[in-house]
């Protein structure tokens, strides 16, 4: 066999990181997808995407000859492990979506080996892999079938691939023993547990972080709507007191995991995830929120509102489900004309930091990115700081 390991979906946040670092530790890796600009760009040693020190760890895993790069999906055939990084998205009517990752693999069936140790790497609805396993043995397929769930911090994941204690689950014995080869060349910690086991722990971290970004973004609408400042009180609640150690700031609680995963575990549950569905709807509605809030204080059809910051987070270029999308949406429908500028995504129409705060009478910063804490903003212009970026409170 030519490769040791095949990454489908290689050229994205979680498949390359895990490409590169089974590279950098000898394996002998190819990162497949369909992305012929990403893969360009992947073999000229820069990364698609930001992470942190992870283009320095691709060159080296390219310059070795550990790392190879594939369109091209013959090269399933080539490996002893098969990583799948395509995870359960929720459809329209927030229920599990299958259809991807099954077409995924209906599209990659007849490349599979009797043999193989195939690993779903993303986060998927609980059974799902074991849905597969069935589907695999009537399609003939003699494989083992295991689910180790990523479990980094987007931004930062060659780094926590190494420092993050690995989950692992598997039918058999044998699953799990391969299971833990591989991923004990990353980590000195393995978990073991039961296939659905590890599902639902993938969706409980998601989901858990879900729900204390609601309860901080329901502390900060219950101090705002009485004109108190949470970050005063956040300081006075968290200062030296251990207990509220995990309490987040305030701010918008996105990306392509959080939401859907609450969907997926309330899907499973029979749909009485009653606390899942309380945060979606504050963490879902902090921008009807705080617009609703500048309604009460501004006439906004006659002002111009900037969005400063569009990524999910701060200090990424991940655009994905990000809530400063919906922030504009609902301002293009409330105010005289929206602007919008982010420190990493070039999106049509944005302006740079400066030209936004000078054009803007409201400035809203809805991503904490680190380029933004030395911009200063002219007085009399209003600013919506739900992050505390510029340490003077938040009260809108």
């Amino acid at each position: 066999m030519k490769f040791d390991v095949v990454v489908i979906g290689g050229f994205g946040h979680v498949g390359l990181p895990l490409a590169i670092s089974l590279a950098n530790v000898g394996k002998r890796v190819c990162a497949l997808d369909v992305h012929r600009e990403a893969a360009q760009s992947i073999m000229a040693g820069k990364m698609p995407f930001i992470d942190e020190g992870a283009e320095d760890l691709l060159r080296k895993a390219l310059e070795s000859g550990k790392l190879e790069i594939s369109l091209e999906p013959e090269v399933i055939s080539k490996a002893d492990v098969v990583c799948i990084v395509i995870g359960t998205p929720v459809d329209e009517h927030l229920n599990p979506e299958f259809k991807p990752i099954r077409a995924m693999i209906d599209s990659y069936i007849k490349f599979f080996r009797d043999g193989q140790l195939i690993v779903l790497r993303s986060t998927v609805y609980p059974g799902t892999t074991e849905n597969l396993r069935s589907w695999l043995k009537e399609k003939g397929k003699d494989v083992e079938l295991a689910f180790c769930p990523e479990r980094i911090a987007e931004g930062f994941a060659v780094k926590e691939l190494r420092s993050l204690p690995q989950i692992v689950s598997s039918f058999s014995e044998e699953g799990v023993r391969r299971c833990q080869d591989l991923f004990g060349l990353l980590t000195d910690e393995i978990v073991v547990v039961t296939p659905l086991e590890a599902e639902l722990a993938k969706l409980f971290n998601n989901v858990w972080r879900y729900i204390k970004f609601a309860t901080a973004n329901q502390f900060f609408m219950i101090a705002n709507d009485h004109g108190a400042d949470f970050y005063r009180i956040y300081h006075a609640a968290t200062y030296k007191y251990p207990r509220a150690s995990d309490l987040p700031t305030a701010g918008f609680a996105a990306g392509a995991c959080l939401f859907k995963d609450a969907m997926q575990l309330a899907a499973f549950n029979n749909n009485t995830f009653n606390l899942g569905y309380a945060a979606m709807l504050i963490n879902e509605g902090l921008p009807n929120y705080l617009v609703s809030r500048l309604k009460q204080r501004f006439r906004l059809r006659e002002l111009v509102v900037g969005v400063l910051g569009m990524a999910f987070k701060a200090n990424i270029d991940d655009g994905r489900e990000s809530l400063s999308y919906k922030l504009k949406k609902i301002l293009t429908f409330e105010c005289r004309r929206v602007l919008c500028s982010d420190a990493y995504i070039n999106g049509e129409g944005f302006v740079s930091p400066e030209e936004l705060i000078a054009k803007s009478d409201i400035i809203v910063v809805a991503t904490a990115h680190r380029e933004y804490r030395s911009l200063t903003v002219p007085e009399g212009k209003t600013v919506v700081d739900i992050w505390n970026l510029w340490g003077n409170g938040s009260v809108v």
